[in-house]
């Protein structure tokens, strides 16, 4: 197992505090003994408030003075407010998810950007980050590179972190303590180790990425933990500690179809749910009960895609 699994921290000291990491001049030194470049993804949808600052940290500290990340990548999706002209203003390349491989599916959700982002993005290790962070810091992605570079076994690292609600630093939210983490630990308990199964700050190599499906919606992230580790092994997958994150918080409301897809796509992945549908209705509203459609389809694996076939040299293996 990777020795970046899990990280002991002295009783009463911080995890890592911010502004801290690995050195990012270091890790541009050894990207570029490997020959690998690397690239930022971002999706988003009406995140206007928060991708400037996000945009412009990795490109002034990590592309610019660094030299660690070659592009900093928006997949926007349907976004309604200045979320793409903020990301432009700051440096990021945009891309309108709709217009990503538009004759290839016609998806919907924050999986289905993700998955486009493997087709626009040039880098051999991709970096996710969630559009919504609040004080944004470097070590974000370079604590999650370091693991790619320096240890060869490693094909998938997840970062886990502290939320301060209430003014108190807590674990993870409510969708991932009360159904993602349970469920792991139920049917499958190898990872059942993993903080922060949900956290939207992963990065992988492209090799990895490239032939496992991504949920169109929120069941994206279990999806690809349980994905990874089925065809990989546990051992490919790390974690690291991000330290404090902080990010907008949703209603209940807005968490249920969240915990549906999750619940659903841990379920179809233990042979339990049917694989041949495209959305779950469940009932949500407490005020009116109603019902709401909650997408789970799936982006097959992108190298099975014949224009990524072409654009990375790829074919796919039986």
């Amino acid at each position: 197992m990777s020795a970046y699994w899990t990280e002991t921290v002295p009783p009463g000291s911080r995890t890592l505090p911010l502004a801290m990491g690995p050195d990012a001049h270091d890790l541009a030194d050894r990207k570029r003994r490997l020959g690998v470049r690397v690239s930022v993804c971002l999706p988003a949808r009406d995140e206007e408030a928060t991708i400037g600052p996000i945009v412009a940290t990795v490109r002034r500290e990590l592309m610019e003075r660094a030299g660690v990340v070659d592009e900093v990548l928006v997949l926007d999706d349907g976004s309604t407010d200045a979320t793409a002209e903020r990301a432009r203003q700051a440096g990021g390349q945009v891309h309108a998810v709709a217009q990503v491989l538009p004759d290839v599916t016609v998806g919907e959700g924050k999986g289905n950007a993700l998955w486009k982002s493997l087709y626009v993005a040039e880098g051999d290790l991709v970096c996710f980050l969630d559009a919504d962070l609040r004080r944004f810091e470097p070590h974000f992605v370079t604590c999650l590179l370091e693991p790619l570079l320096t240890e060869p076994a490693v094909g998938f690292v997840k970062g886990y972190y502290q939320r301060p609600l209430g003014g108190e630093p807590t674990g993870g939210g409510r969708v991932n303590e009360l159904v993602a983490r349970p469920l792991l630990c139920a049917l499958f308990p190898e990872l059942a180790s993993v903080r922060q199964p949900l956290g939207g700050e992963y990065a992988g190599r492209r090799e990895l990425l490239e032939v496992v499906p991504f949920v169109e919606g929120w069941g994206v992230e279990l999806g690809l933990l349980v994905d990874i580790a089925d065809r990989f092994g546990v051992d490919a997958i790390a974690q690291r500690d991000l330290g404090v994150r902080e990010h907008r918080n949703r209603s209940l409301d807005e968490l249920a179809p969240q915990a549906m897809a999750v619940l659903l796509t841990g379920l179809r992945r233990a042979g339990v749910a049917p694989v041949d549908v495209s959305s779950a209705l469940a009932r949500f509203d407490r005020a009116e009960p109603d019902f709401v459609a909650v997408p789970v389809r799936e982006c097959p694996p992108m190298v099975s895609v014949p224009a990524y076939q072409a654009k990375f040299g790829r074919e796919l293996s039986a």
